[in-house]
């Protein structure tokens, strides 16, 4: 797993969206939902959280890129990008 890396979606108690970056899908929602995750997920009104979207990417950059691309999205895109 190490060699893959990933852009995941969250859906965020309060009906929210979190975008991220991780080599470990698995690890990384347990960290959210632990509290240890990014700063956004942290306060106890946002979880727990779904991971809902993860796209598997061969180099880190390839993610980083969607990630930034996802994040520049109205919501009604997102919410396209999602769910169509």
């Amino acid at each position: 797993m190490a060699d893959k890396h990933y852009f995941y979606v969250l859906k965020t108690k309060d009906e929210t969206f979190y975008a991220g970056y991780t080599t470990n899908p698995k690890r990384r929602l347990a960290e959210h939902n632990q509290g240890i995750g990014a700063k956004y997920t942290r306060p106890k009104h946002k979880r727990p959280v779904e991971m809902i979207h993860v796209e598997e990417f061969l180099t880190r950059s390839e993610a980083i890129k969607a990630e930034y691309a996802f994040k520049q999205l109205t919501r009604k895109q997102k919410m396209n990008y999602l769910f169509e």
